[in-house]
């Protein structure tokens, strides 16, 4: 069997599909496009598809994974317009390597988010920044099935600061107060996601968004510690690959997303 992992986007109004809306509509693209699909044994075969870490409903992604088994080789940038094709536009396929490595999931370490927090006073939101880069512990608490359950979210914050609109990947105008944070967060046990963060901010320094944050992920990848970079999952694959150029490629270059110092 041939391996091919790709890179997609949730964009736009899209964001606000769940995981199990993602999953009809890749399967429906792979029959549009007339990938040759590996599939499981037993009695109701389904397509061989491995998600990596998806984003939770509500937010946008510019970095979700996946992997596709196939029973007949196909050449990955052709199969990606296909499948790019064959999705609604907000759920682009921006990125298709063969899989020459072990372990794309292990490689999901780090996540880059970025927050943006319309009503809020850039200046208010870096208080509230410092005031949680210099806290300790950051006791938060989340609703599960098993009741609600208290958690320090510090420890997987690698770094969060506010940024200027210019530096930016948020879509539209600012013509109203608006703090846009960049969030560099590691992928743990219990997770700490971006709104766990907004309820630190809350705790910490009373930070109260008028309306909800629009929550975009940027990039997810290995954390670097050393240069603090959040680096391109995809990457070793292309360097594994012998009829690949020396260098880097752009599509490897654009995934890999530095954390704020």
């Amino acid at each position: 069997m041939q391996r091919i992992r790709l890179r997609y986007t949730k964009r736009g109004r899209l964001r606000f599909t769940s995981h199990r809306d993602f999953q009809r509509a890749f399967e429906r693209a792979l029959r549009r496009a007339e990938v040759p699909m590996a599939y499981s044994a037993g009695f109701t075969p389904h397509p061989k598809v491995s998600y990596a870490n998806a984003a939770p409903t509500g937010t946008g992604s510019e970095a979700e994974y996946l992997e596709i088994a196939l029973t007949a080789p196909r050449d990955p940038e052709r199969l990606r317009s296909l499948l790019d094709a064959s999705l609604p536009a907000g759920l682009d396929v921006i990125d298709a390597v063969e899989a020459r490595t072990p372990g794309l999931a292990d490689r999901l370490t780090a996540s880059v988010w970025e927050l943006r927090l319309d009503g809020v006073d850039p200046a208010e939101a870096e208080r509230a920044v410092a005031a949680f880069n210099a806290a300790e512990t950051v006791e938060v608490q989340r609703l599960t099935k098993n009741g609600m359950r208290t958690f320090d979210a510090r420890p997987a914050v690698v770094s969060l600061q506010s940024v200027t609109p210019h530096e930016s990947a948020a879509d539209g105008p600012i013509d109203q107060p608006c703090a846009i944070l960049r969030l560099v967060v590691r992928h743990v046990t219990p997770a700490v996601r971006p709104d766990d963060v907004l309820s630190g901010l809350s705790a910490v320094a009373d930070l109260a968004p008028p309306v909800p944050a629009a929550v975009t992920r940027l990039a997810q990848g290995l954390l670097d510690d050393e240069t603090g970079a959040v680096t391109d999952p995809l990457a070793p694959d292309r360097e594994a690959d012998p009829a690949a150029p020396a260098a880097s490629t752009g599509a490897a270059d654009a995934a890999t997303a530095k954390a704020p110092a």
